[in-house]
């Protein structure tokens, strides 16, 4: 028998496997949308860094320029000329390239994939409880029906069996006595705040610590989205105050002089997860480490940048205290190694009896992830 006929017989084709070319654009945008991430959205400088890169590695062709990707932006939908004539101007109708919601969902996707490699979209997912019963998520583990049994939980092969073994199969009947359901596990929502350090240690010592946290933001948006959608995410950024900001902001997020108000962060999240009506809450810190700010009940703030500051360090202690009494928990990504900082993010984890990872930045992304997907397992 050919190989013709073994084919045809099997129904398999085969056929030569070409390579899926990347086209000019897509290969330069992956490259484009980091460049976005860095430059907290602005479009012009991540072309001025398109065009270094051009000079050094040749990113660009003479049949595809920077302003044939510029234009074809453009025709994507992903960005698009601001007019400027709404500041009030006579104008010209035209201003400078500001990005589309299509392009800040791009970035969240490439957050997503950069750090959490790909994901299949998913059916509407949610985090599975220990309380058995009623639920939507099958079990594996098969018992007796019982009155109020969702029929819908019915093992239809193992009753079938049951009705054979116990009536026979020459006058097969199905009674309730052979019906047997497969347990279920209710499934619980989550809320989740991030908090994200803006202070301006984030970028010292030529140390950029915000382009990976705002990563790790756009990519946890992007993967709760896709696999848990009932649950609810909220960003807050706290530098000498903290406020929340919409996820489509994220891309744009910058350091200012600010010094780390822990206190009015954690203040925030509890204040926003307190409004949240499923049982299941927690709270994702990433920071630097040292608080080193709070506002007194005059208003003012006391600031103190050297070392740590008793009166700070206890404000920030309660919060945590506090918070563990409300049974949230709050789970501290310390990019930064010194070893006073380690002591205070022990005691503060002491204090909440949550978790700290005292990590890198090249690992940040995947330890978050790791610890969403852990604490999906909660009790109601």
């Amino acid at each position: 028998m050919t190989n013709k006929d073994f084919n045809a017989r099997k129904g398999f084709i085969f056929s030569r496997h070409v390579p899926e070319e990347i086209s000019h654009f897509d290969r330069i945008f992956d490259v484009f949308k980091d460049l976005l991430t860095h430059t907290s959205g602005d479009i012009e400088e991540a072309f001025e860094w398109l065009d270094v890169l051009d000079k050094e590695y040749d990113i660009f062709t003479d049949e595809y320029t920077l302003q044939d990707f510029e234009e074809d932006l453009k025709k994507r939908g992903y960005i698009k000329e601001e007019d400027d004539s709404k500041d009030g101007n006579s104008g010209t109708g035209k201003g400078k390239n500001i990005l589309t919601a299509k392009l800040e969902a791009a970035l969240r996707e490439y957050a997503l994939d950069q750090i959490f490699g790909k994901l299949k979209k998913s059916g509407a997912g949610n985090h599975r409880t220990t309380k058995t019963g009623v639920g939507d998520e099958r079990d594996g583990e098969n018992r007796s029906f019982q009155y109020g049994d969702d029929l819908s939980t019915v093992n239809m092969t193992e009753s079938l069996k049951n009705a054979q073994i116990n009536n026979g199969i020459s006058e097969l009947r199905l009674t309730e006595d052979d019906l047997i359901v497969e347990e279920t596990k209710h499934k619980a929502q989550m809320s989740t705040v991030l908090m994200i350090d803006i202070s301006h240690s984030m970028v010292l010592y030529g140390e950029d610590r915000i382009t990976p946290a705002k990563k790790v933001a756009m990519a946890l948006v992007e993967l709760i989205n896709r696999k848990y959608p009932k649950d609810s995410i909220d960003i807050i950024v706290f530098g000498n105050e903290a406020w929340p900001i919409k996820i489509k902001d994220l891309p744009y997020l910058k350091v200012g002089p600010y010094h780390t108000n822990t206190v009015a962060g954690l203040e925030l999240a509890m204040d926003i997860l307190r409004r949240k009506r499923n049982t299941n809450k927690q709270i994702f810190m990433i920071t630097d480490g040292k608080p080193s700010c709070i506002q007194l009940p005059t208003g003012e703030f006391y600031m103190n940048s050297n070392g740590l500051d008793e009166m700070i360090v206890s404000q920030c202690l309660n919060r945590a205290a506090q918070a563990r009494k409300l049974k949230i928990p709050i789970t501290t990504f310390m990019i930064a190694q010194d070893p006073y900082l380690r002591k205070f993010v022990e005691a503060f984890t002491a204090q909440n009896k949550g978790k700290a990872f005292l990590t890198g930045l090249s690992g940040l992304g995947q330890m978050i992830f790791e610890d969403y997907e852990k604490n999906r397992i909660k009790r109601i």
